[in-house]
């Protein structure tokens, strides 16, 4: 019973850390559009697994291994996939890691290093797909955010850091590529139930959260993936430079 978005049909979505959770989500909800999705990870097991998995859709999503740290590998990659696919229309920048960590622990290049995962790739995969973007004047790029530091949770000071500064990001991009018919939009998951989120939370934990919670459930990966849908579709074609909470009103 989910919408279905005619304008992504055949469109070429780019999904980074598509391989698993959340971005794994938003790779299969956008290929049931029927629209041409290519994800990047370095997990290739998941990511393998994954594209096996909906290797019956047509078109088929396609993985690519991408360490997205490196950019010089991030550029090539991104020229790589423009040679074989065409132009992205849409850019969801997903790929992250929450790994926890305490203040006195963090050194210089923990930090660099936690930049680099968590936002630095974010603003140079959007440099590498928007001067088509631009040159045709439409195009959508999905930044994800993190409730995490609207809530001030503990040991992840780099993570949230990194996370706000998406959402800084988020505005400036927008305001900066709207003149040329690009729009920018975060999404702010919530606790969202993966297998990986599973590792910092007990029952007891996660409990506490839905309490918090003014709907009462478990916020899947796929209520995420369904609000890029409509972000990424021509019916949110007057959507940018915003975020949208998909939390469960998590307080």
């Amino acid at each position: 019973m989910s919408a279905v978005y005619p304008s992504l049909r055949d469109r070429l979505i780019i999904v980074t850390g598509g391989g698993s959770g959340i971005g794994a989500a938003f790779t299969e909800a956008f290929a049931r559009q029927g629209a041409r999705v290519v994800f990047l990870d370095v997990m290739e097991a998941e990511s393998r697994a994954l594209e096996a998995s909906l290797s019956d859709l047509s078109p088929a999503p396609v993985f690519k291994r991408c360490d997205l740290t490196d950019l010089v590998s991030l550029k090539a990659c991104f020229a790589d996939i423009a040679a074989a696919h065409g132009d992205a229309d849409v850019l969801v920048n997903n790929a992250a890691n929450d790994d926890r960590h305490a203040l006195d622990e963090v050194t210089p290049e923990y930090w660099d290093d936690r930049i680099g995962v968590n936002l630095r790739h974010l603003y140079f995969a959007t440099q590498a797909v928007t001067p088509a973007m631009r040159a045709r004047g439409k195009g959508v790029i999905l930044n994800l955010g993190s409730i995490s530091w609207h809530l001030g949770l503990p040991d992840l000071s780099l993570y949230e850091t990194a996370k706000a500064g998406i959402e800084g990001m988020t505005r400036a991009l927008a305001r900066e590529l709207g003149g040329d018919g690009v729009r920018v939009c975060c999404i702010v998951p919530g606790n969202v139930q993966t297998p990986r989120q599973a590792r910092w939370y007990t029952p007891e934990g996660e409990a506490e959260i839905v309490a918090a919670q003014c709907l009462k459930g478990r916020v899947q990966p796929g209520d995420v993936a369904a609000l890029g849908l409509f972000l990424a579709s021509d019916d949110a074609r007057f959507v940018t430079g915003h975020e949208y909470f998909v939390d469960a009103g998590w307080r």
